[in-house]
């Protein structure tokens, strides 16, 4: 009775094993991240090998062949993009994002498109084969060729695949299965790991692509052990921006870019790709003033170019202590382009509250934003106007000089195609649309942003 009562004590950011609670994870240094659970029992020696799914042979590099993967279309341009061009197989796919955000939906979208040439099979620990039924028809999707397992036990669902042989999986939730040989409830740390790991082998084993939907956390990561994202091939992040959008990013991908995002808009009948995403974090302002304090930027991501609109405020501190509210920009990079324009522009914000939003909720983490946000933060305490036909890239050093960023020519290209006249930067060439105003620091950047003669 002793050892079916034992409990053990597991990390839920990297699955370390205790006997007993630690306030610091040894392995990963993760506080307060051990949750009781009751430990499994020891198996007798049987004298029998467990079997291992990949090949245990031992061969030269050179004489191993090569496996004949392949990528097909989802059926989803922007969903293609993120991944690389398209589905691989055999692969394994983590998708994580806040509830509601549409990952059951863009996860049955796929497989509807894929179904027209393969084999798919949908798995659901959540909902009920009539709940299922009802989203597809919602969506007007075909659902004759898609086949549907409610069930969280993982030995039925391994004797399933293993019997259909789909070539397209999609598991949703990663985090409501169960296997009967961990000793410890579904959800868990254990739990997580040993069916994700299960399932991906069996998965590469016959040559499938495996999708598994993932619930996050309130600090937006996938709930369970951090290793599970060592486990599979890609992972994606489902985001919410406040213009409604939905923007769906790689933070690991072994067959293409992590640089690439994919831009969504939802309705009754699912998840669209926007088809011109260039202006689509750009306020319109049919005056065409600006208020104080915005700027605008070009950043790069992967393969494309969009204009994003630096919202700013200055405001005298309560208290005369400083606080930086910036969500969608590193607070300490305001920070400390709000110490450069102090130091190199005679610009006193040490006193100052200061708000940073970005038009359209999209997280910003370039270097090349600096030179923008620097004049945002500059018309925003001075209380004056930035151009309308105006924008700046340009990274910002701590002597106060422009540096220059990767990606000059498409930068330009992105503002001659939007319309901007003057682009703020250094060692830009002009275009016939956009005029390139070279400055090499600060204090020559807020001269040019600011005169009447430009």
């Amino acid at each position: 009775m002793a050892r079916e009562s034992a409990v053990q004590y597991v990390c839920s950011e990297c699955g370390h094993v205790e006997s007993k609670w630690n306030g610091r994870c040894p392995e990963c240094g993760a506080w307060n991240s051990f949750t009781e659970e009751k430990a499994p029992l020891k198996l007798k020696q049987t004298g029998k090998e467990p079997q291992s799914v990949m090949d245990d042979s031992v061969r030269k590099l050179s004489d191993i062949p090569i496996e004949s993967t392949m990528r097909v279309s989802s059926g989803i341009d922007e969903l293609d993009r993120v991944l690389g061009g398209g589905v691989m197989r055999p692969s394994s796919v983590l998708v994580g994002g806040e509830p509601g955000i549409g990952k059951s939906t863009i996860m049955i979208q796929m497989l509807s498109s894929l179904s027209e040439s393969s084999s798919v099979l949908y798995v659901s620990g959540e909902e009920s084969p009539s709940q299922v039924r009802m989203r597809a028809d919602r969506l007007g999707l075909r659902s004759d060729s898609i086949s549907v397992f409610c069930d969280t036990r993982l030995e039925a669902l391994l004797e399933t695949i293993g019997k259909l042989s789909p070539g397209y999986i999609v598991v949703d939730s990663l985090q409501t299965l169960y296997s009967a040989s961990v000793a410890s409830m579904a959800g868990s740390p254990n739990q997580v790991r040993a069916c994700c790991m299960e399932l991906s082998l069996l998965a590469k084993k016959i040559g499938a692509a495996i999708f598994f939907v993932g619930h996050v956390t309130k600090d937006g990561s996938i709930a369970g052990p951090k290793i599970v994202e060592h486990m599979v091939d890609t992972v994606l992040y489902f985001e919410s921006a406040e213009t409604g959008l939905r923007l769906l990013r790689a933070s690991k991908n072994r067959f293409g870019s992590v640089d690439e995002i994919g831009l969504f808009t939802m309705d009754g009948t699912g998840l669209h790709g926007v088809k011109d995403p260039a202006s689509v974090f750009v306020s319109l302002r049919g005056n065409g003033t600006l208020p104080s304090g915005v700027a605008f930027t070009p950043v790069v991501e992967g393969s494309r170019t969009f204009i994003v609109e630096i919202q700013t405020l200055v405001v005298p501190a309560k208290g005369s202590l400083q606080r930086i509210y910036s969500d969608r920009i590193d607070s300490a990079r305001v920070s400390r382009v709000a110490a450069i324009l102090e130091r190199h522009a005679g610009l006193v914000l040490s006193d100052q509250d200061i708000y940073v939003n970005v038009g359209g909720g999209m997280k910003l983490s370039e270097v090349s934003i600096e030179l923008a946000l620097a004049i945002a933060l500059y018309s925003s305490k001075m209380d004056v106007p930035v151009p309308s036909d105006m924008a700046a890239f340009g990274e910002l050093s701590l002597a106060g000089e422009v540096r220059p960023v990767s990606f000059a020519d498409r930068r330009m290209k992105a503002l001659a195609d939007m319309g901007f006249g003057k682009a703020l930067s250094v060692n830009s060439k002009s275009s016939s649309i956009t005029r390139s105003l070279n400055v090499k620091d600060i204090k020559s950047a807020l001269i040019a942003a600011f005169s009447k003669r430009n």
